[in-house]
């Protein structure tokens, strides 16, 4: 694999099914395992709030690790400076889209790998910017009624009919699905291009 130019699978710190897909998609190797992390409220902004998660999530599955690189992963999606979270329940993920409807709100995503047999230590986070179309109660409803919103930060999913939604986006788009994958590559590869100098 060209950019993951190790014979060791990956360890993905997370049950989530879309950064699962993420890294079929691009075909690395992995072994899913959950961290069992609680995320608690923390007072800092979103961007340390991710990284912080991305790191805990990662530190608390290294001894289930076997010797393989572990990936941690958080994404949060921010309105106004308020976090929107999964939606409890169809009435509130009908609020969160009302509130998202016409504005453009920004998704956070950490990322932390580990890979102490090569001295690996990576954190970083990445900020997209999404701008929701103007949304009417009935469309809203139509979407909280099909049930994709209700285990998604923010009641939306990007890569499925929540697509339909947004109007508009800057940065990576897979940072909104739940991992940025690109910028994890860029940074993979580069911290083992500088081990061998």
């Amino acid at each position: 694999m060209w950019w993951y130019p190790v014979d060791v699978p990956l360890v993905l710190a997370s049950g989530s099914p879309r950064r699962r897909s993420i890294l079929e998609m691009v075909g690395i190797p992995f072994e899913q395992v959950v961290s069992g992390v609680t995320e608690t409220p923390m007072d800092a902004p979103p961007s340390e709030v991710v990284r912080h998660w991305a790191v805990e999530k990662a530190k608390r599955v290294l001894p289930r690790s076997k010797g393989r690189p572990v990936l941690g992963a958080d994404t949060m999606v921010v309105l106004d400076g308020d976090l929107l979270g999964k939606p409890g329940d169809g009435r509130e993920a009908a609020e969160m889209l009302g509130r998202l409807s016409g504005r453009t709100h920004s998704v956070f995503g950490g990322v932390a790998v580990f890979w102490p047999e090569r001295g690996m230590s990576i954190i970083f986070h990445e900020e997209t910017r999404v701008t929701f179309r103007i949304l009417d109660e009935t469309e809203i409803a139509e979407y909280v009624e099909t049930g994709e919103p209700m285990d998604k930060a923010g009641a939306y999913a990007i890569q499925g009919l929540g697509a339909l939604l947004v109007d508009g986006m800057e940065g990576c788009f897979f940072n909104v699905m739940g991992l940025p994958v690109s910028r994890l590559a860029l940074e993979f590869r580069e911290y083992l291009y500088r081990g061998r100098t």
